[in-house]
This record gives structure tokens, C-alpha cells and sequence, in this order.
């Protein structure tokens, strides 16, 4: 019986199959995961515009965030577009309001308890749950600060119900 040899490339790469296989499916794993989060966190940015929508912010805010506020009679908010506030103050600034200015609270148990040293005493025109101030933080996050002009996008997101608002924008 005629024994035959393999030539040392491959024997030495005969394992590469298997590992670059595993590194492959780790790899789709990784991709799969992350693209999973990423619909999720669009699922939490678009919850974040409809409350941002129909809980008073666009109010005072303006719809883009961009302190061109809708109602004449409110107080006027800050351009979020060009804020540096981090998760964390965006959400301690929605759930205690600021003192001083029109922000109200609008997380219904605003206290030191919830991180708050003092609360606006301005009312809120609805109040929200820590998971809607969440979905409110992601949004602002991922469309608002930092994001410069408003966008046809950014428009049609906020206006899905009125596209025709939206011709003016890129």
C-alpha cells in the first residue's frame, strides 16, 4: 500500500478551515446581534419622536428641537441641536425640569429620590414614565444633538403625517 503525504502547506492550514469557520459564525453572531439592537434602538428613537410629539416638548423646543418653539404662549426652550448634555443630564433635565427656566418636571415622582436636587415649579403638560423619558433621550440622541440642519428625513419623521411640510428640506 502506497502511503501518501500531504504537503506541509496543508497540514499546517488543515485546521485554518475550522478555525476561520468558527471566526465566520462569531463574526454573523456579532452582526446579527448588533443589527438586532440597532432595529431596537429605531423602534425606541421612533417611540422618542411621537412622544416628543404629543407630550408638550415641540411646545417650547420646537419640532426639530431647535428652540423655534410652536406655541407663541410658551416659554421658549433651548436648541437642543447644539447641546453637549450627555444621556445622563438629558434625562435628569426631563425628569426634574430646570429651576429658573420654563423646563418643567415631567417624571410624575420628581424628587431627590429620583436625582433631582430641586424640581421646576413649572407643570408639565403630561407627565412620563422613566421609559419614556428613555425613548425621548434616545431620540434626542440619535437625531437631535449634535446633527446641525434639519434634514427632509428628519422632517418626515416628525411630519409622517403631513410629507408636503417637508418639500423645503435636503
Amino acid at each position: 500500500m502506497k502511503e501518501t503525504l500531504k504537503p506541509a502547506s496543508v497540514a499546517r492550514h488543515g485546521h485554518g478551515c475550522a478555525a476561520r469557520a468558527a471566526i465566520l459564525c462569531l463574526a454573523l453572531a456579532a452582526l446579527t446581534h448588533a443589527s438586532a439592537a440597532l432595529a431596537q434602538n429605531e423602534d425606541k428613537v421612533k417611540a422618542g419622536v411621537a412622544l416628543w410629539r404629543g407630550s408638550g416638548c415641540s411646545d417650547c423646543h420646537g419640532p426639530f428641537a431647535n428652540g423655534e418653539k410652536e406655541r407663541d404662549e410658551s416659554p421658549t426652550g433651548a436648541n437642543l441641536r447644539t447641546s453637549r448634555l450627555d444621556a445622563a443630564a438629558l434625562k435628569l433635565a426631563i425628569t426634574c425640569g430646570r429651576p429658573g427656566t420654563g423646563m418643567p418636571a415631567f417624571d410624575e415622582g420628581a424628587s431627590a429620590a429620583r436625582g433631582c436636587s430641586s424640581v421646576s415649579e413649572f407643570p408639565a403638560p403630561r407627565k412620563l414614565s422613566s421609559d419614556e423619558i428613555d425613548a425621548i433621550v434616545a431620540y434626542l440622541r440619535a437625531r437631535i444633538l449634535g446633527h446641525g440642519r434639519i434634514t427632509k428625513a428628519e422632517c418626515l419623521l416628525y411630519y409622517t403625517d403631513r410629507p408636503e411640510w417637508c418639500e423645503d428640506y435636503n
